[in-house]
């Protein structure tokens, strides 16, 4: 079954509520997961979660960022394709934080009318997004106007993943 909120936890139909797990789309933050995640687990005390936890760490750094960028700037642009999750939920968090924000494939997606009125723009990526690209869209917003880009401190990122057991050398 898929469950994106707790109203879909609300009308879920299980044929055994005592033996039901969860997991998460990997892609999704804390943020977006935790009420979904509560309500599972009022309505169903003894449903299993994840081992380990799921949530992509860099999703969730990169959303974090997106909420402190915010804080700094009147329009966000993301680069990142249309049909990449995390790169929508960027796009997502800035209007939900009451800023203009806009998802962009590269520099050509850029439309100057974005910027009328805006003194800060912020950039970022999904996670997917190639440097270069970023790159571009700086150098577009510079062409049109935009003082040099300062970069911001991010969260550093220092997480090892394992080989499977079966990948393993003795």
């Amino acid at each position: 079954h898929l469950v994106e909120t707790p109203e879909d936890v609300a009308r879920l139909v299980t044929s055994d509520p005592e033996h039901i797990a969860y997991v998460t789309q990997t892609t999704l933050s804390m943020d977006d997961t935790a009420k979904v995640i509560d309500a599972l687990r009022e309505r169903f005390p003894k449903i299993e979660g994840p081992r380990k936890d799921d949530i992509c760490y860099a999703t969730q750094n990169r959303q974090d960022a997106v909420k402190e960028l915010t804080e700094r700037c009147e329009v966000l642009i993301v680069v990142g394709s249309r049909n990449s999750s995390n790169s929508n939920r960027l796009r997502e968090i800035a209007e939900q934080r009451g800023k203009a924000g806009y998802l962009v494939d590269g520099p050509e997606d850029i439309d100057p009318a974005w910027f009328a009125g805006a003194e800060s723009v912020g950039v970022t990526a999904g996670a997917s997004a190639p440097e270069v690209l970023v790159k571009q869209v700086i150098e577009r917003l510079q062409a049109l106007g935009g003082v040099a880009a300062e970069e911001l401190p991010g969260r550093t990122e220092n997480i090892v993943f394992s080989l499977p057991r079966a990948l393993q050398r003795d």
